[in-house]
């Protein structure tokens, strides 16, 4: 049974847990080395106390003599951080990023949206994008992928098979995702203080989150015409989960039927993405600890307009299992192993 010799460096975070959880249960993984900073010398177990009776190597500062000695690194760290590994790579070594780094095309993006220079500008070109689904075997031909962020992979599986297919208007989606505070990382109660993330629901980055961004170079991919859209986030007195609502206008002579069967034919055969029937009310408790997405189609009051509702699990299927699920397809194993 071919093993890889695995590297996680960010391994402290909520998603560097969480796939140090998924990555103990893969047959085909030796986790070697766990990487942090304010963490070296601690068990992984300080931070994750089911982790305490697995064997499991200290964590360690991250020393690019570690490459030797790996054939995969998964970085869940804070962005600008993965350029720097990126740029250390030996051949045989495969690069997971989790976090921005190689998300968008280009550098100048890159600077807009997240405020840094890229630091491995000649790796975005060697690097792909891979929403598993989408993407495909395409991912087996690069060595520094890219996962996509939580709201882009509850927003891009629905629209992107009915804007490939010219079933819907793309000048005025609208797009109104709420998650658990999870997704704001380990520091969110120090970013979030003045708040009570136990008891109320925050709008944050209105008009200008940092997804927009991403949301939109991989859903221009799809059209000819100029896409427009607004997308507000917000945190939720939840853990964990990520709804997106998404109100979309059909094109003349579309209906819901044709939505729903395109949809369905895109992912029939995709395990994780499970198209349910008209107005099915889905919620972020069917797909909690798990690496599905959940997508329903509602009818509204208005003929030609419609609602998607899309659920994910931001930390597995938004974060870890994805980025596992891209690991399976990259190494050529089973898509959902150590997924199930």
């Amino acid at each position: 049974m071919t093993k890889l010799n695995v590297l996680v460096s960010g391994s402290t975070g909520y998603i560097g847990i969480q796939l140090i959880k998924l990555l103990i249960k893969h047959d085909n993984v030796n986790i070697k080395y766990l990487c942090g900073s304010s963490s070296v010398g601690k068990n992984i177990s300080t931070y994750e106390k089911l982790l305490n009776s697995k064997k499991l190597p200290k964590i360690v500062k991250y020393n690019k003599s570690f490459l030797n000695n790996v054939d995969l690194v998964f970085t869940a760290l804070p962005n600008g951080e993965a350029q720097t590994i990126s740029n250390d790579l030996l051949k045989h070594n495969v690069l997971i990023d989790l976090a921005a780094d190689f998300r968008l095309n280009n550098a100048s993006s890159y600077l807009k949206w997240y405020k840094q220079k890229h630091k491995s500008i000649s790796n975005i070109k060697k690097s792909i994008y891979s929403l598993p689904e989408i993407t495909g075997n395409k991912i087996k031909n690069f060595n520094i992928i890219g996962c996509p962020g939580c709201y882009p992979t509850s927003v891009l599986l629905p629209l992107i098979p009915l804007i490939k297919n010219n079933l819907i208007k793309v000048d005025n989606i609208i797009i109104d995702s709420k998650s658990g505070y999870s997704g704001a990382g380990r520091g969110v109660h120090k970013k979030y203080k003045d708040k009570n993330l136990y008891e109320s629901l925050s709008a944050y980055g209105v008009g200008f989150h940092r997804h927009n961004s991403e949301i939109q170079q991989e859903l221009d991919n799809f059209t000819k015409k100029k896409l427009t859209f607004t997308f507000t986030p917000h945190l939720t007195p939840m853990f964990r989960g990520i709804l997106s609502t998404i109100y979309v206008d059909l094109n003349k002579g579309i209906n819901i039927k044709r939505l729903e069967k395109t949809l369905n034919d895109q992912y029939s055969k995709k395990g994780f993405v499970k198209i349910f029937k008209t107005n099915s009310l889905i919620s972020t408790n069917d797909v909690i600890n798990t690496n599905n997405c959940y997508i329903s189609i509602c009818e509204t009051k208005y003929k030609n307009r419609v609602i998607i509702l899309s659920s994910i699990d931001n930390l597995i299927k938004g974060g870890a299992g994805q980025a596992i699920q891209n690991m399976n397809i990259r190494f050529g194993f089973n898509e959902m192993k150590g997924l199930k």
